[in-house]
């Protein structure tokens, strides 16, 4: 384990924070210098066909198969960190033997990880866990997972009798702002199944997430002086008010649904009197169900303008991922050998329907099945977040047992 945290603190320490409003890739020169921290790493480790891409920052290596010629498979994380936060000089603490009460973060004491806001927390009671100071995020999303690939890694180098099939380490950037798989090449990755280890407490095996579609919406008014505006002016603040309320928030909103509900969620309004754009996400277990919620957004648009025919309400939907379980059947195994493993590796796996999206979702859509897996991170995309030193120890075992089990199959 000191070999663990001691990768995690190092990488956590590097500011990767993703940037969303830009065109640049990868948005911040930390995911560079992040990934030239890990090729130098990969090469002392001894893998082959190691390479950071000029352009995309994508860090890829193999670690070569020892049992026969079995299928490649590959592990896979992200190295920037959420927006949402600030990434920018991290100072991790560590507390050992968690003594099971609220966490008071010594750097903003207003900051508290209380244990009757998080449902796991108490069950941690005695383990290793790892906070920020508070001024700042943690950075386990996704450093936990970058730390755990890396010492499976290194375990299989320095324990050669470990019979295992080629392993590809693939690290990838601004998945926090949905580009982790815009730079992605999955005949160069060449594997037969692959995994994210993106996921939260130990034993998680999510198989299924949303399928997503992101609507803009385009609300055009007439503007004119407001002392001449008498029977003229049509204000699109007015009417982005009216917009919104005409949608069924009641049943369709994240604050609203839970489990396999899926919602219209508006994340972002910018604009004033003349035009007001608004981003909403559109997120539904079942694909289908996303024409009916671009449905409802362009019923609410008409309702708007026929009140008011002189405004414009135009609405765009762009394609984000789709749900990961309509593609992973294409291959059996990738689902059925990570069970295994957990089990082998002494942990009970949990299957979870994720509400949100993995760099997995889009990877399996591309053809390269990838379910993700859990690596002991917690209250991600905020200062109070915290990850657990076992359960990113278990999920180093169970990396280790699936390159086992995958190293017995044939192509």
């Amino acid at each position: 384990m000191n070999e663990l945290l001691e990768r995690f603190v190092r990488y956590v320490k590097v500011e990767t924070t993703a940037v969303e409003d830009t065109t640049d890739y990868p948005s911040s020169s930390g995911q560079l210098e992040l990934g030239r921290m890990l090729v130098a790493e990969l090469e002392e480790l001894g893998l082959v066909d190691i390479s950071q891409d000029p352009k995309s920052g994508v860090v890829m290596g193999t670690l070569p198969g020892n049992a026969g010629k079995g299928p490649a498979i590959a592990w896979l994380a992200h190295m920037d960190t959420s927006p949402e936060a600030c990434g920018k000089n991290v100072k991790p603490i560590i507390h050992k033997k968690y003594n099971g009460k609220d966490i008071v973060l010594p750097g903003d004491k207003s900051k508290v990880i209380r244990v009757a806001e998080i449902e796991e927390l108490a069950a941690l009671k005695g383990k290793t866990l790892i906070t920020s100071d508070g001024t700042t995020l943690l950075g386990a999303d996704d450093k936990a997972g970058v730390a755990t690939i890396m010492t499976a890694l290194a375990h299989l180098q320095a324990n050669r009798r470990i019979k295992h099939g080629p392993i590809r380490a693939v690290f990838t950037c601004d998945e926090e702002v949905g580009r982790g798989c815009d730079k992605i090449n999955i005949k160069k990755i060449n594997a037969r199944a692959a995994y994210t280890l993106d996921g939260s407490g130990a034993g998680e095996l999510e198989n299924e997430t949303f399928s997503a579609d992101l609507a803009t919406v385009t609300i055009t008014g007439v503007n004119i002086h407001p002392g001449l505006a008498t029977g003229k002016l049509v204000n699109a603040i007015r009417l982005t008010g009216l917009f919104l309320e005409r949608l069924p928030w009641h049943r369709l909103a994240p604050e609203t649904t839970g489990g396999r509900d899926g919602f219209m969620h508006p994340y972002v309004i910018e604009g004033g009197v003349p035009e007001v754009k608004l981003r909403i996400i559109l997120r539904s277990f079942v694909t289908a169900e996303l024409k009916d919620q671009a449905k409802m957004l362009r019923a609410a648009a008409a309702s708007v303008m026929t009140e008011f025919p002189k405004a414009k309400i135009e609405v765009k939907i762009s394609k984000q991922y789709r749900n990961m379980f309509e593609h992973l059947s294409k291959e059996p195994r990738a689902v059925a050998l990570a069970e295994k493993a957990y089990r082998a590796a002494g942990v009970n796996p949990r299957y979870e329907a994720i509400r949100g999206g993995t760099d997995g979702s889009r990877l399996s859509e591309m053809g390269l099945p990838t379910p993700n897996l859990s690596v002991g991170m917690h209250n991600f995309h905020s200062e109070l977040e915290f990850a657990c030193l076992e359960e990113m120890e278990s999920a180093v075992k169970m990396l280790i047992e699936l390159a086992k089990l995958w190293g017995k199959e044939k192509k």
